[in-house]
């Protein structure tokens, strides 16, 4: 298959806070364009303020895919979002509209981009259960360490509090004896799309100052009320999604393991954390057109800049 031939994709990836939804509605407008969210969290119904979920009003008629189709308690995984999104793909190229995925997390979107192979088999039930057990009464960190030992590029590459995957990686040694990262290593091949990969990047510090204020908003806009109303509905602590950025640490504050002030000041920092993973998740991938969007008062001078890098790709 040339080049030519292949089916067009648009991605926009960059770290939380960024400004990617924004920028994402402006290039969706002026490319005919249907989005699919490249985010693990966003999938969840009832789970907005903490995941920076977009609203109707801020879609602006673009039509956005992988959004709101889950409840809380269901496992979604990588494998899941790679079948969706491909299957997307296709339809929205046969409404002759152009498919962008936009999202932060580095392994869904990479799937996607590369057409990963994921070996669903070897799994260990009994081991993945330990693994749970161990993290509970441990913590994410020690069971992080853990990962680290037998796989650090994987570890380096995932988040102690993404519990689900770091178990996986864990899971995948155990069945195998060979690290997930080596697994995915030889799979960087070509990609099966006519790949457009646009990342937004800016000074740590700002992206920092503006990760503090998106939570400060978050708050205002009813955060705690959000987390409180989902452990209502017996969405407990266990579940995966509730150990996501932004509501474990609300959680904790909601059973009195902290003060508001501490989840607060640990919200930010684990985010801030989150931030720094990402950048260094996508810093490995091929392809990126870096756009760096520091100077953010000048939103049209960088739209002009990722416009013409996409006309560019896709003459």
């Amino acid at each position: 298959m040339t080049v030519e031939s292949k089916p067009r994709l648009l991605v926009l990836i960059g770290p939380t806070a960024v400004g990617k939804t924004k920028m994402s509605i402006e290039i969706a407008k002026a490319f005919n364009c249907e989005i699919i969210s490249g985010d693990s969290m966003q999938v969840y119904r009832g789970m907005d303020i903490g995941t920076a979920k977009i609203t109707k009003d801020e879609m602006e008629g673009v039509p956005h895919h992988l959004i709101d189709i889950h409840e809380p308690d269901y496992p979604y995984s990588v494998a899941e979002f790679q079948e969706q999104s491909q299957r997307l793909i296709t339809e929205i190229t046969e409404r002759g509209k152009l498919p962008f995925i936009v999202g932060g997390t580095g392994l869904y979107v990479e799937s996607v981009c590369y057409g990963y192979q994921f070996s669903e088999s070897g799994a260990d039930e009994e081991f993945r259960k330990e693994q749970f057990r161990y993290a509970d009464e441990y913590g994410a960190e020690a069971l992080h360490r853990r990962l680290a030992e037998v796989d650090p590029e994987s570890a380096e590459r995932l988040h102690p509090n993404d519990l689900r995957r770091v178990v996986r990686a864990l899971e995948v040694f155990h069945v195998t004896g060979i690290p997930l990262s080596s697994q995915l290593a030889p799979q960087k091949k070509e990609s099966p799309y006519r790949l457009c990969l646009v990342g937004l990047t800016m000074d740590r510090q700002m992206l920092y100052n503006r990760i503090e204020e998106r939570i400060d908003l978050m708050l205002k806009q009813g955060l705690v009320e959000e987390v409180a109303a989902l452990m209502e509905k017996g969405f407990g602590p266990g579940l995966v999604a509730m150990q996501g950025l932004g509501y474990k640490e609300i959680v904790s504050y909601l059973q009195g393991e902290c003060s508001y002030e501490e989840a607060v000041t640990l919200l930010k920092r684990d985010t801030r954390r989150f931030a720094k993973r990402q950048l260094s998740w996508f810093r490995h991938m091929k392809d990126i057109e870096w756009v760096d969007v520091t100077d953010s008062g000048n939103f049209s001078a960088n739209y002009q800049k990722i416009r013409a890098i996409i006309a560019g790709k896709f003459h």
